[in-house]
């Protein structure tokens, strides 16, 4: 039985993991399975379904809260909509302004997980390192993906709230980076500035019969195959490295008035966007539909001599990496106690 403190600790986790959702390119998903609660998560979401509601009204609602795994969820999305909200006026900060120290942070923090996730893997066979490296290639592809034109097509919303919603909730891949890939951002967000209700229940439509559905194929496959879906996992989340690496230069640009897409050495000689909207004072211009990993020298030659910030750089990724290593130590402290 778990008790108030148990809660707050989820409560606290939800928080990181709201956090990691404000940042667009880091998942939410990678911190529930740092955090420990990932497949409570999968297990509680997949059970959500008919019989759930049949309990409601045969036996209460004190037996369909328990049923439900209620407790867990509320402390889990208050701690993820507190942080969220709280947290988004910083991390858009951060972006604009500092997106080296976030990128590093996380970069660490990534790095960290890698290892904290790959521990849990009880029996390493030649399979293994195979889906973990598919895993990792998959991943890494989905970052260079370029992004689709916008589309406003009633049952594109749809699949573009499936399949978003099933990226959210696999770690290593960021949901509002599916949405950019998909040519869907511009179109929710338009629909959400504009309280276009149709648009935004279509792409809550989608999000729904995606998360109910693909929560229920993670269940079975941690069930039935469990070293192997964590293999895969750990190879999703290695391969998003390139996502959260810190330096970059831009290929591809998307105005945010009119959803264009094109080539960014037509709007700027500079390499990076954030560079060019640090300079002039304007970062709702436009939006990177594709960039480059590349290493320090190159984003200091290609941004006329900026700073790459390298040592401060390294730094948050230090800083990152510990706040997992602290975070796991004080989680097996509190589980060796409990028992």
């Amino acid at each position: 039985m778990r008790n108030l403190k148990d809660y707050f600790l989820i409560g606290i986790k939800g928080m990181a993991m709201g956090a990691a959702d404000a940042v667009p390119g880091v998942s939410g998903g990678t911190i529930a399975f740092i955090a420990g609660i990932y497949e409570e998560l999968i297990e509680t979401i997949s059970n959500v379904n008919l019989n759930l509601f049949k309990t409601l009204f045969t036996k209460g609602f004190k037996s369909f809260w328990h049923q439900l795994n209620g407790n867990f969820i509320l402390a889990l999305l208050s701690g993820i909509i507190i942080s969220f909200v709280t947290f988004m006026r910083i991390a858009k900060y951060l972006l604009e302004h500092q997106p080296i120290y976030i990128w590093s942070f996380f970069f660490g923090l990534i790095i960290a997980s890698i290892f904290l996730v790959a521990k849990q893997i009880t029996k390493w066979r030649f399979s293994t390192y195979l889906f973990l490296l598919i895993g990792a290639v998959l991943a890494f592809y989905i970052t260079t993906l370029p992004a689709l034109g916008s589309n406003n097509n009633a049952l594109f919303l749809v699949l573009a709230g499936a399949i978003a919603i099933c990226a959210m909730i696999l770690p290593g891949i960021s949901g509002s980076f599916i949405l950019v890939i998909l040519g869907a951002y511009k179109s929710l967000s338009d629909a959400i500035h504009d309280w276009d209700f149709k648009k935004i229940a279509l792409f809550v439509l989608g999000a729904l019969i995606g998360l109910l559905s693909f929560s229920r194929v993670l269940k079975w496959f941690f069930k039935h195959y469990h070293n192997t879906t964590l293999a895969i996992l750990t190879g999703f989340i290695f391969g998003s490295l390139n996502k959260v690496w810190p330096w970059k230069t831009t290929t591809l640009v998307m105005e945010q008035d009119t959803g264009r897409i094109i080539d960014f050495s037509e709007v700027s000689s500079l390499g990076t966007l954030n560079v060019y909207q640090q300079k002039i004072g304007n970062f709702d211009n436009y939006k990177i539909v594709l960039e480059k990993s590349v290493l320090p020298n190159t984003f200091t030659e290609a941004n006329i001599q900026a700073d790459a910030q390298l040592f401060a750089a390294l730094l948050f990724a230090v800083l990152g990496f510990l706040t997992i290593y602290l975070l796991e130590h004080f989680g097996n402290k509190h589980k060796n106690a409990s028992h």
